[in-house]
């Protein structure tokens, strides 16, 4: 299924209905902007009023005049946060043994999540912007949850959330929507295992899945610390994205591995191409 921003459009306008609604967001920078951007124009473009929510230093959140854009500072520079980027793109298509692997993604996440608590911690701080927040009535908030901002500032306002994603992490989104990922058919990241394994393979692959539990924890504990100062409640990293009314996942089954769907997660994959015709 290949998904235009037309039809994402369409996704998220039914929860208006037929009105103009009032929509927050909370983007991720990056890649995660870029896929989302199109479709909020879009949105502003049919009359929906969106508020963007974004630090003063970013990468890719600019400014549009097809939505409203609240800003907030940091306390990083713009030349730190583009080392960061790039060191973790690097990353990302290196080659190495399992272990190199883990410790490269494991130094290149802590340092990426940094910066977002950070950014998220200034944000959740700055009073004016958070009473702004409160008194503006949005329907829903749309959010990225690779960073748990927009999730924290859903759960205090009690608005619904879509979540606009590629992925999480340690197959944190298959907990929180309680799909299966049994691992005797559902290759581990940094295994390079094919979705059909012998009975060693499957056996490796579950092997593999144990170190990405200690991942998650310090990439994503932070903001359940977060979380609980500011709601003033214990509140864990699935309590965040259990909430969510709507999953629209960037992923496309002709690169994705088989996997089952739960009647709140819509696949949009494509939505992040150009819609040109290619050249010959």
């Amino acid at each position: 299924l290949r998904a235009s921003p037309t039809v994402v459009v369409l996704l998220l306008s039914l929860l208006g209905l037929a009105a103009a609604g009032k929509l927050l967001v909370v983007p991720v920078d990056g890649s995660h902007w870029l896929s989302m951007r199109e479709v909020l124009d879009i949105l502003g473009q049919r009359g929906h009023e969106v508020v963007v929510v974004a630090p003063e230093v970013s990468l890719h959140i600019k400014p549009s005049k097809n939505f409203v854009m609240k800003m907030y500072s940091v306390p990083y520079t713009l030349e730190g946060l583009k080392k960061e980027f790039q060191a973790f793109f690097h990353f990302s298509f290196e080659q190495g043994s399992f272990l190199e692997r883990f410790v490269k993604a494991y130094q290149s996440i802590k340092r990426i999540t940094d910066f977002g608590v950070s950014s998220c911690e200034h944000l959740l701080q700055n009073q004016e912007l958070i009473r702004y927040l409160e008194e503006s009535k949005f329907d829903a908030i749309l959010s990225d949850p690779v960073l748990l901002c927009g999730a924290i500032l859903a759960k205090h306002l009690s608005l619904p959330s879509v979540y606009f994603l590629r992925g999480l992490p340690c197959g944190l989104d298959f907990e929180a929507t309680q799909c299966p990922r049994p691992a005797s058919y559902v290759p581990r990241g940094f295994t390079q295992l094919p979705d059909r394994m012998s009975f060693l393979q499957r056996v490796k692959n579950l092997l593999f899945d144990i170190p990405n539990v200690f991942l998650c924890d310090f990439a994503f504990e932070p903001y359940s610390k977060l979380a609980s100062e500011f709601l003033q409640r214990d509140v864990t990293v699935l309590d965040l994205l259990h909430q969510a009314s709507v999953w629209l996942l960037r992923l496309d089954f002709v690169l994705e591995y088989p996997r089952p769907l739960m009647p709140n997660i819509i696949p949009i994959g494509g939505v992040n191409c150009a819609h040109k015709e290619l050249p010959q």
